[in-house]
């Protein structure tokens, strides 16, 4: 399985949670190595941003709430999970804000922030435990905190997800009510979380000039998303092709499906892939990337 410890990652959240706390007056959490730093780093982003809507809209009340409420110490806003606690909500998709930091909604946690219904939150830990199962267990405990789960579709209905840069740790996704399913999305969210973190540690300017084909797309790409693609798809090959086997029927068919479709997409990339690894100047960074890519052709 791929190897997700990364130490400039490592020292990036470190760094990062340490200025953000200390700006917020929460004091040093930063130098606690205990499970509990991945879901510092993540939740310190939620008070930046909350903190920042609310000094923009002149909202003394809940700037000042965000200043002396540790998200961390938050109480019953937590789902236990193989992963350390979670947070997992499900707020109405249509209800979720936009503003010029991101093109797609987002939601940051607050002081009205509820857990779930009990069946919401068994979903999200049974999605947690078989990804880890999977060999993901450290890409989820750092990448993959506050569960953002939104439309209930239909199997086999089209499920979007996404992240947004400004929220690390943070993911969105539709999802069938399925745990293998849910875990397979997971993983794809949480690579790209990954995948942003390590290029900002590597210091990683990826040149923006440069264009590669995306069979996902069907368009030219910036190398940027290109390179994102061929990341967390492979990710999602490597885990279906495990989960397959281990599935109820008819996720196994459909994760068989999955497979079949993703082959001859990542196929396709052969070529490009290796233009775009040489911008990646980093050594282990570059070498991760490639693993993954290569074991996911293997499939």
């Amino acid at each position: 399985m791929p190897d997700f410890t990364f130490t400039p990652t490592n020292r990036l959240h470190e760094e990062r949670t340490h200025r953000i706390y200390s700006l917020l007056h929460h004091g040093d959490v930063a130098k606690d190595k205990s499970p509990a730093r991945a879901l510092a780093y993540a939740l310190a982003h939620h008070s930046l941003e909350g903190s920042e809507a609310a000094a923009r809209a002149g909202d003394a009340a809940t700037f000042d709430w965000y200043a002396n409420q540790p998200l961390t110490e938050m109480r019953g806003i937590f789902t236990l999970t193989v992963a350390g606690p979670r947070v997992v909500v499900s707020p109405e998709l249509d209800q979720l804000p936009r503003s010029p930091i991101s093109e797609t909604p987002y939601y940051v946690i607050g002081d009205q922030t509820q857990p779930p219904p009990a069946e919401t939150q068994t979903l999200a830990a049974g999605a947690f435990a078989v990804a880890s199962d999977a060999g993901f267990g450290e890409l989820l405990h750092q990448h993959a905190v506050v569960m953002c789960l939104l439309r209930s579709k239909s199997l086999g209905q089209t499920l979007d997800s996404w992240t947004i840069t400004r929220l690390p740790g943070t993911v969105f996704m539709d999802h069938v009510n399925d745990p293998v399913i849910l875990g397979r999305d997971l993983i794809h969210e949480a690579g790209h979380n990954w995948l942003n973190d390590a290029l900002t540690a590597t210091d990683t300017k990826i040149d923006d000039q440069s264009y590669f084909w995306s069979p996902w797309k069907q368009s030219q790409r910036p190398a940027f998303g290109f390179i994102h693609a061929c990341w967390a798809f492979p990710l999602t090959m490597i885990y279906s092709a495990w989960a397959r086997d281990k599935a109820e029927p008819e996720i196994a068919e459909f994760l068989t499906t999955y497979l079949n479709k993703q082959r001859p997409l990542l196929a396709e990339t052969s070529a490009d892939h290796q233009q775009a690894m040489k911008l990646i100047p980093d050594q282990g960074l570059r070498e991760r990337l490639i693993a993954v890519y290569e074991q996911a052709l293997t499939l």
